[in-house]
């Protein structure tokens, strides 16, 4: 499975973002899908899943500001993300998970804030 991240980019503080990742795979529909960030200095860690049957979970930090979704027939995962502080600026990391364990990362999409 082939992860195409794209969207990140400099934004002002308070503005929005949507994030998006394309998957090249027919079993897309199976795949639970995920976004972690990357902050500088920090190891991965997750923003948001959502699983093959539409259940999601946010993680603490951006709770509140993002919104996860996913078009099956398009094969693509995206991250809506209000209200950007300085302190979100990182890495964003699409990532898919299958129900036997294998897992695949993208190559990541920078996201910028400035104060």
């Amino acid at each position: 499975v082939q992860l195409q991240a794209s969207g990140g980019g400099l934004v002002e503080a308070g503005g929005s973002l949507t994030l998006s990742c394309r998957a090249n795979t027919n079993f897309f529909r199976a795949l639970t899908m995920d976004w972690y960030c990357q902050f500088p200095g920090n190891d991965r860690e997750l923003v948001a899943k959502i699983t093959d049957r539409g259940i999601i979970h946010y993680g603490d930090y951006m709770k509140g500001r993002i919104t996860i979704s996913r078009d099956d027939a398009k094969q693509s995962v995206s991250l809506q993300i209000n209200n950007l502080r300085p302190e979100d600026t990182g890495v964003f990391y699409c990532h898919a998970e299958m129900r036997g364990g294998a897992s695949f990362w993208g190559q990541g999409t920078q996201v910028t804030v400035s104060s």
